[in-house]
């Protein structure tokens, strides 16, 4: 993972065509914690995925790991979110 991906921001149809889900595939996995939730970019509805936690998710389902171990890592990456978050606002 390059630094680049760290930071960066995937739209929907950009995570759509990188997962080979469809939108409401898409949406259903996230609600079980099979796929790590949209950021908000602001609005009431622009939201993304931050690049290298789909990097991850996708690299588990591709290694093959079960559902409760994607679920797990979908949880570390929610929390690590929150603990970013509370470095920045200090």
């Amino acid at each position: 993972m390059t630094q680049e991906n760290l930071y960066r921001i995937e739209r929907k149809p950009e995570v759509l065509h990188r997962t080979g889900f469809s939108r409401s595939v898409l949406y259903s996995r996230v609600q079980q914690l099979l796929f790590v939730p949209p950021v908000s970019l602001g609005g009431e509805r622009a939201v993304g995925w931050v690049s290298c936690e789909v990097d991850k998710v996708m690299a588990a389902y591709i290694a093959g790991h079960s559902k409760t171990e994607i679920q797990s890592l979908v949880t570390q990456l929610i929390a690590q979110r929150k603990n970013a978050m509370g470095v920045i606002n200090g």
